[in-house]
């Protein structure tokens, strides 16, 4: 069993993921991620154990262009 995951780290790099909805200092403020374009195949790469309990941050959530290199 995989520690339980932290609600202000980005599951995939571990930085702040900038989320109002896991800052209780922030209260009540939507999350940067309602208006955001994100990247499916970074949702895609989240570890089943940590989908829909951390959120991803920007840069890893940042939909990257169709003719972008990989």
């Amino acid at each position: 069993m995989s520690a339980p995951s932290d609600p202000t780290r980005c599951p995939l790099c571990g930085q702040s993921n900038q989320c109002t909805l896991a800052d209780l200092s922030r209260a009540g403020q939507d999350c940067w991620c309602f208006t955001a374009q994100i990247d499916p195949a970074a949702l895609e790469r989240i570890p089943p154990q940590d989908l829909d309990r951390a959120c991803l941050c920007p840069r890893c959530a940042q939909a990257r262009p169709a003719d972008a290199p990989n």
